[in-house]
């Protein structure tokens, strides 16, 4: 049997672009595997490891994985330009999927967020409120907001992620592996990403493929 297509890709986009959602997308659709530099992290602070550089832990984990299997790769890296150059030095990227959403529609969507903190459990005050403002539906305890999620920490988040990214956007953009994909809302975005990915990768799922989701 013939090893799948192979591609290795990039994604970058603010915290609270929909880069989680379209990764799962992805993974659903074309079987790729994904990586997320976020996540990396926090297993690695629940089990209390030594950390490493997060640029070596990534080429490392890379590397592993790459000696084992022959399938797709997505990252939620790099950041700066010094581990993008790092990178290349340890494989060729095909293509970088910027997911280029407004500050002002990242930030109202992250500071709605609030949680019960003993259960982890995340409302948005848009999209997903609680039944009684302020109170979880489960125990009728108070729900709190993060302090990553208050409007003044969002912002400087944002202005930091612009600062540190674009210099990362346009490496990649001399090299002609940026595509952005533009938009408000990630529904409206992932179509115009499915029809990107279709062009070099076939869908694997067994279902709604005339309509992806």
């Amino acid at each position: 049997m013939a090893p799948p297509p192979l591609l290795r890709a990039v994604i970058m986009g603010p915290p609270g672009s929909g880069k989680g959602t379209i990764s799962a997308r992805i993974i659903k659709h074309f079987g790729m595997k994904h990586l997320s530099s976020g996540d990396l992290l926090r297993d690695n602070m629940q089990k209390k490891t030594a950390l490493m550089p997060l640029a070596d832990t990534f080429l490392r984990l890379f590397l592993e994985i790459r000696a084992v299997s022959n399938v797709c790769r997505l990252f939620c890296f790099p950041r700066t330009v010094a581990q993008a150059e790092a990178l290349d030095k340890e494989c060729q990227i095909d293509t970088v999927i910027d997911l280029d959403v407004p500050f002002e529609t990242i930030k109202c969507r992250l500071t709605a967020r609030w949680i019960h903190p003993t259960s982890g459990r995340v409302y948005n005050l848009e999209f997903s409120p609680p039944k009684v403002q302020g109170i979880d539906d489960i125990t009728g305890e108070p729900l709190v907001q993060r302090d990553d999620d208050k409007p003044e920490t969002v912002t400087k988040r944002l202005q930091a992620y612009d600062a540190q990214t674009k210099p990362v956007l346009e490496y990649y953009r001399e090299k002609g592996l940026l595509k952005s994909f533009s938009g408000t809302e990630t529904n409206k975005i992932w179509p115009h990403i499915y029809t990107f990915l279709q062009t070099k990768l076939p869908d694997v799922s067994q279902k709604d493929a005339a309509t992806p989701r």
